[in-house]
């Protein structure tokens, strides 16, 4: 216990560093319950200062939907603010809003690069003037990996952020868990930082436990910890430049047959970009169509329509070497051929390698093969697909049904009841 007291200790000191902050809480244990944790803490600041009316949360339109979620379940009241035509918060809009409800303002939730996948040039404007009328600046910290030895929340003027310890620090997420979102504080938010109600944690007003376990996952922390260790300053800041660096090599490659939907005043994205497929709509081909078209390929597809319906959101980050993200260019720059088929009239609008994806082992190998394109284009596309085929296991399903309806996969209760009669 001593050794996981000197981890946790040395790193809450590594995120306070890298974050710009004053003291850092290990205890949230997702990204979603950082915000949560966040948000409380700036609620207990104001009741503090005798100003527990303000509870009005200022939103930007492009914010990940926990964002409102978690608001809500602090208690506050959602305003959302508008986005220019570039996806940069309004400026305006958010100084109307900041100004109608500057008596009752707690807080303003902001990402940072936003989620659109740009800098938001005038993030320091926006800060300082949620400051001016008494709030606090809630920095969402998923793209983080965006800032790391480059920039912090607290140079920013930030007031808090999350971190995804499963992003941003090395933490695998694969299938749903586990997550760890820490929240970092400035030094007037310190002494609110959750506590425990056996363990000695958070600050000397600290808000209740947001998790039962003092330091969160704590079996997970010692990755993060080792991944910090072993990158060192030097690694951790070349981990984000080339975060950057591939997120924008991508977007080139792609120039020119997909359309970017937000870049910043150079031209360039941040750390990920969305790439606009509303247009194929007028050829029947929806963004659903190309991500399951991926699987042939190999690929699971990126974020599909977030945060803007009928896109792609293609994040890359440090990991991938220039091989694969040339290959995944591929896929995609093949897969637009296949559309411009469509759209020639090569190929039909019905019965297409788009609307059939995926195609399975099962699909090509039985039966006889009535689609009016080869087996081989369907799951061969490309010659590096020969290589190592993934074979996606099932067909296409209707997603949207299983949204709606409740779909239990246990036997009918009837049975049940036969069961017990025959016995």
């Amino acid at each position: 216990t001593l050794g996981y007291q000197e981890l946790f200790t040395n790193l809450r000191t590594w995120l306070t560093e890298i974050t710009g902050f004053a003291d850092t809480s290990l205890q949230p244990n997702s990204g979603a319950q950082g915000e949560y944790a966040g948000l409380m803490v700036i609620r207990a600041y104001h009741m503090n200062r005798g100003e527990g009316h303000r509870d009005v949360a200022l939103i930007p339109t492009s914010a990940h939907g926990t964002n409102p979620a978690s608001a809500v379940m602090a208690g506050m009241k959602v305003v959302l603010v508008k986005c220019d035509e570039k996806g940069n918060i309004d400026i305006e809009d958010l100084k109307s809003k900041a100004t109608e409800h500057k008596d009752d303002l707690s807080c303003l939730m902001v990402t940072y690069p936003s989620t659109h996948g740009v800098f938001e040039e005038a993030i320091q404007e926006i800060c300082a003037t949620i400051h001016q009328y008494g709030g606090q600046v809630y920095m969402d910290g998923a793209n983080m990996n965006a800032q790391v030895g480059l920039t912090s929340p607290g140079r920013i003027g930030a007031d808090v952020c999350h971190l995804n310890l499963h992003k941003t620090f090395c933490i695998p997420h694969g299938g749903g868990g586990p997550g760890m979102g820490p929240i970092c504080v400035a030094s007037h938010l310190a002494p609110f930082l959750p506590g425990n109600p056996l363990v000695k944690t958070g600050g000397e007003l600290a808000v209740s436990s947001i998790s039962s376990a003092p330091y969160g996952s704590a079996s997970i922390l010692p990755i993060s910890y080792a991944y910090i260790a072993m990158m060192g300053g030097d690694g951790l800041t070349n981990a984000t430049k080339m975060a950057i660096l591939n997120a924008n090599y991508i977007k080139e490659r792609l120039a020119g047959h997909y359309p970017i939907l937000y870049t910043g005043s150079k031209g360039r994205a941040a750390h990920e970009m969305i790439v606009d497929c509303r247009a194929f709509k007028e050829v029947g081909v929806e963004v659903e169509d190309i991500a399951k078209r991926l699987m042939d390929y190999g690929y699971h597809a990126p974020t599909v329509s977030f945060p803007v319906a009928g896109t792609l959101m293609i994040e890359p980050t440090e990991s991938e070497t220039k091989a694969e993200l040339d290959k995944f260019c591929d896929a995609l720059l093949s897969i637009r051929e296949e559309i411009r088929e469509i759209e020639e009239g090569k190929a039909d609008r019905v019965e297409n390698v788009l609307k059939n994806a995926p195609h399975t082992a099962k699909m090509v190998l039985t039966g006889e093969w009535t689609m009016p394109y080869s087996r081989e284009k369907a799951v061969f596309p490309i010659a590096f697909v020969k290589e190592g085929k993934f074979w996606p296991t099932v067909r296409r399903i209707d997603s949207a049904y299983g949204d709606r309806n409740l779909v239990c996969s246990c036997i009918p209760v009837e049975e049940y009841a036969t069961e017990t009669e025959l016995a």
